[in-house]
Formats: structure tokens, C-alpha cells, sequence
């Protein structure tokens, strides 16, 4: 009887032993996790990345270093991780070729987001849309457009379209085409639309402002108007210009040709 309370105390003591011994590892495996996230979100926000990669990283990490605590535990109670290594293995070649588009997408965004193409309140065109960038995310970006809808586009579709970021120098050029008669003299017309852009306060004067005769319509000459501004200012220039210039033609005496039809009566 008494070898049998000794050896079942033995056991105890044993089973004990491992079990405090797997609880240490625990802990100081979710210590080291913790300290590691919070290194690691130390220098992220010393980088240039987005936030949303941010949030990418870290999740990341946490789970990754999840995965590992959990293998170092069953090392040292003495389960194979061999099985559970391979179950993890096939289950993610499952999981990935279920999600494939949305896996697409994530790598899509990690690419933007580390590139950064365009950033949060840039104005983008791509895919047939443009507007202004809402936000960022790993799997979306979202767009709200000039009349106010909001449209959320697939990160894959971005890196897989031509993108164009009209935000991105700090200024822009306003090119307009003006159409005039060809009874109407087009070096006085050139002269006019000079002297608008030379008083306009938000045309910058360099690059030099510069208008060309760019073809001979069937009623009429066109002329493009050249001007810079800074990004910012650019609608508001062009639609001024466009007022301005209609007023100064017609104080000028240049016509401005519209369609017509002449009409003979034959008796």
C-alpha cells in the first residue's frame, strides 16, 4: 500500500513538474510575444508606411509568433509536431487556393501600401474611375467621387490597371482649347488669352504660360491655352479662365463659331 501512495506521489510530482514547466513556457513565450509587438510597433511608426501595413505587420507577427509558442510547448511535453506541422502545412494550401483572389488582393495591397502610388486624400484615376482616396486597406481602397459616391475597388484591379495620380506634384498644367472663327484674327485671339493668364493671380508665372494654334476645325481655328498653377488651385483656374476668356472675345470683336445650316428653297 504504501508503494503505491509512493508512486502515485511520484507521478504527481512529475506531472506537476511538466505541467508548472509548460505554464513557464507559456508565459515567458507571451511575454516575449508582447515585447516583441510592441519593438515592433516602435519602429514602425518611425517608418514612411502606411498605418494600414501597420496593422498588417503586426497581425501578422502576433499570429506567426502564436504559432511558434505553441510548437515550443508541445516540444517540451514531447508531442510530435511533425503531424501538426503538416496538417498546418496542407490546411494553408487549402486555404490559399480557396481565398486565392482575396490572398490577390492582400499581397495587391502590401504593394501599395509599401510603394505607396498614392496616399489618403489624393485625387487618382484608375479602373475607369476617379475621385478622391477615402482610405487605404490591405484587402480595398475606397473612392469618393466628384458627385459624392463612394466606390471601393479591389486592391489587385489598382496594381493590375494604369493609375494615374493627379495629387501627386505640386503643380499642374491647365490645358484649354478655345475655338474661334476663321474671319477672326487669331494673333489677336493669342494676344488675349496671354493677357488673362499675365493678370490671373493664380497662374503662375514659370513655367511661362503659352498659347498654340493646335488645328483647323471645319468651323474655325483652335487654339490651346497653356498655364500652370499649383495642384490644389487647378478647377478653379480652369473654369475661371474658360469665364474670363468667353468675356474677352467677345469685348474683342472674336467669334466664337457655333454650328449652322443654310437652307435653299428650290421652286
Amino acid at each position: 500500500m504504501d508503494f503505491i501512495k509512493e508512486k502515485t506521489v511520484e507521478k504527481f510530482l512529475s506531472y506537476g513538474n511538466e505541467i508548472l514547466g509548460t505554464v513557464i513556457l507559456i508565459v515567458i513565450g507571451l511575454l516575449v510575444t508582447k515585447l516583441v509587438l510592441k519593438i515592433t510597433k516602435k519602429a514602425l511608426s518611425k517608418s514612411r508606411l502606411d498605418e494600414a501595413m501597420h496593422k498588417f505587420i503586426i497581425t501578422a507577427l502576433k499570429y506567426t509568433m502564436y504559432v511558434l509558442v505553441l510548437i515550443i510547448v508541445l516540444t517540451s511535453l514531447n508531442v510530435p509536431t511533425a503531424p501538426l506541422l503538416t496538417v498546418l502545412g496542407a490546411g494553408g494550401a487549402a486555404i490559399a487556393l480557396a481565398l486565392k483572389d482575396s490572398l490577390g488582393n492582400i499581397a495587391s495591397g502590401v504593394i501599395i501600401l509599401a510603394h505607396r502610388p498614392f496616399g489618403k486624400g489624393d485625387e487618382i484615376e484608375v479602373a475607369g474611375t476617379s475621385g478622391i482616396v477615402q482610405s487605404i486597406d490591405v484587402m480595398l481602397t475606397t473612392i469618393k467621387t466628384f458627385d459624392n459616391k463612394v466606390i471601393t475597388i479591389p486592391n489587385s484591379t489598382i496594381t493590375s490597371s494604369i493609375l494615374t495620380n493627379y495629387s501627386r506634384e505640386e503643380i499642374r498644367r491647365v490645358d484649354i482649347d478655345f475655338l474661334i472663327s476663321y474671319e477672326s484674327d487669331s494673333a489677336k485671339a493669342k494676344d488675349v488669352l496671354l493677357a488673362i493668364v499675365e493678370t490671373f493671380p493664380l497662374v503662375l508665372k514659370e513655367p511661362e504660360a503659352r498659347v498654340l494654334i493646335s488645328g483647323y476645325m471645319e468651323s474655325g481655328v483652335s487654339l490651346t491655352l497653356r498655364a500652370w498653377c499649383s495642384t490644389e488651385n487647378y478647377y478653379n483656374v480652369k473654369a475661371e479662365l474658360v469665364e474670363q476668356v468667353r468675356v474677352a472675345f467677345k469685348e474683342a470683336d472674336i467669334t466664337i463659331p457655333y454650328p449652322h445650316m443654310d437652307i435653299r428653297v428650290v421652286k
